[in-house]
């Protein structure tokens, strides 16, 4: 039966949230608990709520814990996952003394970090960018760890081509891209020094209705809105399948860091995107701009490789008839735009 679209927030929780069936087939068997460190932003707390419904049926009545830890400014999503049953710590990671005191894991997934601001900020950007995985990296030595990353750290490669894989030498460009380049680098090198399983996560661009590359497209036709299509393709994966994945490579981290490439697994031009959502939306989509030669885009053949026939996402035309229902019905937005379409690293 194929998926329900979500037509509210409590529908779309359910399912952002939703395990497969391997990864509730793979949390029968590790032991420990899930810390997931940054789980305030836009995709941590679905992801905390997929992590304690696979462990539910999982469990069979161990009962481990989900750590969900930010700062939680977002009252209303904390208190969500305290109703499911999800531990709220409230913690500023930047402080090292408040990170100390986290309650040790053997499974952590870690999310935290900066993108947007970085232009007024640079210098807070590199501090939560890179001494926050220094200090979570040391306090969590042992753990398998699913570090998040961006596909950003790649170059722009050929519009019409796979994308940069995980061979592809590394390029960032832009203070955001270079300090997550130095996430990378600091969570492998005190990964190796404390001999946790690591895994990086270079993600490029979930899709969550209320947010991302196709809910900014949608809101621009609906709108009537130009559509600069200078970075003419993307990569665009439904969130609940990016939240899949990244806990179900906590049992794939290794010592030393592996990189995975998550996102779909196709090469998607902008124009037809936006044309696609034109006709569900009823809307003639306004364009400026002539396509670029190359974009930012990311090679998955190798995640495909790693979970083969298991990886069942959903099929962009459900993700296209979804974000234009969503759109088109003026639900609720988060109103953080993507910038996919910057191209010199200045967010």
């Amino acid at each position: 039966m194929p998926p329900v679209a979500p037509h509210d927030l409590d529908s779309l929780s359910a399912a952002l949230s939703e395990p497969s069936a391997p990864l509730i087939e793979l949390f029968r068997e590790p032991d420990g608990h899930v810390c997931i460190l940054g789980a305030g932003g836009k995709m941590g707390p679905s992801l905390a709520l997929m992590a304690r419904r696979a462990l539910d049926l999982a469990d069979g009545g161990r009962r481990r814990r989900v750590m969900a830890v930010s700062r939680w400014s977002d009252a209303v999503a904390a208190n969500e996952l305290e109703r499911a049953g999800i531990d709220v710590v409230r913690c500023d990671l930047l402080e090292r003394s408040d990170v100390q005191r986290l309650e040790w894991a053997d499974n952590v997934i870690f999310m935290a970090g900066q993108k947007f601001g970085t232009g007024g900020d640079p210098a807070m950007t590199w501090a939560l960018n890179t001494a926050v995985p220094a200090f979570c990296a040391d306090h969590f030595a042992g753990a398998r760890q699913v570090v998040f990353s961006t596909g950003n750290v790649y170059p722009l490669t050929p519009a019409d081509g796979p994308g940069a894989s995980e061979t592809t030498p590394l390029a960032p460009v832009g203070e955001y891209a270079m300090s997550c380049l130095g996430r990378e680098r600091v969570m492998t090198a005190l990964g190796t020094r404390g001999r946790s399983p690591v895994a990086l996560y270079r993600l490029n661009y979930a899709c969550a209705l209320t947010y991302g590359v196709l809910t900014d497209l949608a809101v621009k036709v609906r709108d009537g809105s130009a559509i600069d299509v200078t970075m003419g393709a993307v990569n665009v994966i439904w969130q609940r399948d990016a939240n899949d994945i990244a806990l179900r490579l906590l049992m794939h981290a290794s010592n030393p860091a592996i990189a995975v490439n998550v996102t779909g697994p196709d090469t998607l031009r902008v124009r037809d995107l936006a044309e696609a959502l034109g006709s569900r939306l009823g809307r003639a989509p306004v364009f400026t701009g002539s396509e670029a030669p190359d974009a930012l885009l990311s090679d998955t053949r190798a995640l495909h490789a790693r979970f083969g026939n298991s990886l069942s996402l959903l099929p962009l035309d459900s993700l296209l008839d979804w974000t234009a229902d969503w759109v088109g019905n003026h639900r609720w937005l988060l109103g953080k735009a993507t910038k996919f379409e910057v191209r010199d690293g200045g967010f």
